[in-house]
């Protein structure tokens, strides 16, 4: 005879299950990151393009996989909310005007190219490019300075806030040239080198001058961690992947160093989950063991919220099959 599932109410399904959940959180953040940072990149990059062909090219690009991505953005704050309450609400309350500003541009980014292909009047088209265009180079931005507000404990107007937002634009435009230029034809794919070579080298310019900052100015006390063993390693391996990166895609290796890329954003979030553990928000100390919610209410959040993250991996697995051919302007080959 089955046993039925007994769910315990005073105590957690395992142990170490609120740092589970901390650990799945960051990791839908790094999904987010690396997936829908690709996709800013495109769009900054579009601007860079006079040719139609090159503009329908990249829209091709854009356009399956999206919408797929922004799913990661809901992943994580729909678990922030569910296991980490009081960090959800204290992160949008002291960043308010930030996170509006950062759904209105993935607004205007999202609907750039859907309205472009409503009319053929030059000037609509022109008006949804810059909507387009802009809200690529914005969203990332934005999210960068809330990143680092809440990483930093610091205002959204200080260098460290700040600077974290220029490296995560930095970081989306080399990804999304690494991805266009696997993707693409040799014409297209060659510019798109060039262009994520100078991204590459800009975002790595970029965390040093950062990290430089944040050591000086110990901000949210998160030198220490830098300048810890793991800190730096993922700091050298940044490196590492950057420089990689350069040398692979100067040989044409198009696929590789598109890996490469996007082990950028990937360490790049790991860098931010290291910084907050144990205190997962800064500004009040609140720790991870304070933060997470009850017992039940967890364990009723990992019976049930772990089978969608598998199906949901699933579907990205299966999405990303479908549309691993070359691109072209009027869509994916085969």
């Amino acid at each position: 005879m089955i046993e039925p599932l007994v769910i315990p109410v005073d105590r957690y399904l395992h142990p170490s299950l609120p740092e589970i959940w901390f650990g799945v959180v960051m990791f839908a953040l790094a999904m987010y990151v690396v997936l829908d940072g690709l996709d800013f990149g495109i769009g900054m990059l579009y601007a860079t393009r006079d040719d139609d062909h090159d503009r329908e090219t990249m829209l091709a690009a854009f356009g399956p996989i999206w919408d797929a991505n922004e799913v990661w953005l809901i992943a994580f704050g729909t678990m922030l909310l569910a296991a980490f309450p009081d960090v959800y609400s204290r992160l949008l309350a002291d960043n308010y005007l930030i996170a509006l500003g950062f759904v209105l541009a993935l607004l205007f980014r999202g609907v750039g190219p859907e309205l472009r292909e409503q009319r053929e009047d030059e000037q609509w088209r022109r008006a949804c490019d810059y909507s387009f265009v802009g809200g690529s180079v914005l969203a990332p931005f934005l999210f960068g300075v809330l990143a680092g507000s809440w990483v930093f404990s610091v205002g959204a107007l200080s260098l460290p806030a700040i600077l974290t937002g220029v490296g995560l634009v930095a970081v989306s435009a080399a990804t999304g040239a690494a991805f266009l230029a696997a993707k693409t034809g040799p014409a297209l794919a060659e510019e798109m080198r060039d262009l994520g070579i100078l991204a590459t080298i800009a975002y790595l310019g970029g965390v040093v001058v950062l990290l430089a900052v944040v050591i000086w100015t110990d901000a949210g006390g998160a030198a220490g961690t830098i300048l810890s063993a793991p800190g730096i390693g993922i700091v050298a391996l940044s490196v590492i992947a950057g420089l990689g990166g350069i040398v692979l895609a100067l040989r044409d290796r198009y696929r590789a160093w598109l890996a490469s890329a996007l082990a950028l954003p990937t360490l790049l979030s790991v860098l931010v989950a290291l910084l907050l553990y144990p205190t997962i928000y800064p500004a009040t100390g609140l720790t991870v063991s304070d933060a997470v919610v009850s017992p039940l209410a967890l364990n009723l959040t990992t019976v049930l919220g772990f089978p969608v993250l598998v199906v949901v991996l699933w579907y990205f697995k299966f999405l990303y099959g479908v549309f691993s051919g070359p691109i072209e302007a009027e869509g994916y080959g085969t």
